[in-house]
C-alpha cells in the first residue's frame, strides 16, 4: 500500500516538473467555476498594464495598404479591444483547462484495478486538455507578439514579404502576421 502511494506521488512530481510554467497572469478565481476554485491558485489578470502599454499607439503609425484608407482611432480601439476580450478569454480558458489537467494528473493512479478501456480513456482525456492548453498559450502568445508589434510600430506589416498585411484582415483577425498571399503560400505548404 504505501508502494503505490509513493509511486503516486513520484507521478505527481514529474508531472509537475515536466509541465511548462504558465508564463501569462490568469483572472481571479471568482472568474472560475466554483467547484474548480481550490485545484487552480488565482492570479490577478493584469488588464490595466496592456491597456497602459497600448494607449500610446497612434493610428498613423499604423501600416495601411494602397487604396485603404489610414486607420482611424475607432478602427484602432476596435482592434485593441477585440485583442483583449481574446486574451482575456484565453487566460480564463487556460486556469480552467490547468486546473482539470492537475485533476487527471492527480487522479490518474497506477492503473491499478482499471480497464484498458479506462485507462485509454483518461489518456485521451489528458492529451485533449493538454493539446487545448497548448492552443490557448499560443493565442495569448500571438496577442502579445500583436501588442509588442504595435509597440514597435511594426504593427500590419507582414513578417515575410514586409508588406501591409492590410487593414480590413487585420480587423478581422487581429493577430495576422502574415498578408494573406504570404499565409496561402505558407498552407500550401
Amino acid at each position: 500500500m504505501q508502494r503505490a502511494g509513493a509511486v503516486r506521488e513520484e507521478r505527481r512530481a514529474l508531472a509537475s516538473a515536466h509541465r511548462p510554467p504558465l508564463e501569462v497572469t490568469q483572472p481571479a478565481a471568482s472568474a472560475l467555476p466554483s467547484a474548480r476554485r481550490e485545484a487552480a491558485p488565482a492570479k490577478k489578470a493584469s488588464v490595466v498594464a496592456k491597456k497602459t502599454t497600448t494607449a500610446s499607439i497612434s493610428p498613423e503609425s499604423l501600416a495601411v495598404k494602397d487604396g485603404e484608407d489610414p486607420w482611424t482611432q475607432e478602427e484602432l480601439d476596435e482592434v485593441l479591444a477585440d485583442l483583449e476580450r481574446q486574451r482575456v478569454h484565453s487566460l480564463e480558458v487556460l486556469a480552467v483547462q490547468e486546473a482539470e489537467l492537475t485533476g487527471l494528473m492527480r487522479n490518474s493512479g497506477d492503473g491499478a484495478g482499471l480497464d484498458q478501456a479506462d485507462v485509454g480513456s483518461s489518456q485521451f482525456e489528458r492529451d485533449h486538455e493538454m493539446t487545448v492548453l497548448s492552443n490557448e498559450r499560443t493565442k495569448v502568445a500571438q496577442i502579445e507578439r500583436a501588442y509588442a508589434s504595435m509597440a514597435e510600430g511594426t504593427y500590419g506589416v507582414c513578417e515575410s514579404c514586409g508588406q501591409p498585411i492590410g487593414k480590413m484582415r487585420l480587423m478581422a483577425f487581429p493577430r495576422a502576421t502574415l498578408c494573406v498571399t504570404c499565409k496561402q503560400r505558407e498552407e500550401r505548404r
